[in-house]
């Protein structure tokens, strides 16, 4: 059985610099799925098609969200 270890259970983050490498780089890799996720949308037909492409939408405006908690943990 795989055990899912949540990244603070692994490596606790004890400063607010560790936590905004980590938000930057979680945000990162989430754009790049977007981006072959999307790909592979254009290789799909139909209702899988246009709900791929929504997930894309729905996990870009959620990076939107993430990259503006990092602007105010930065204090931009």
């Amino acid at each position: 059985m795989h055990m899912h270890v949540s990244p603070h259970e692994a490596h606790p983050i004890h400063c607010p610099e560790a936590a905004m490498a980590l938000l930057q780089h979680m945000t990162q890799g989430v754009r790049r799925q977007v981006e072959d996720l999307h790909e592979l949308a254009h290789s799909i037909d139909g209702d899988a098609e246009s709900l791929i492409h929504d997930a894309c939408v729905d996990l870009q405006v959620g990076c939107e969200k993430l990259d503006e908690a990092l602007r105010l943990l930065k204090g931009e």
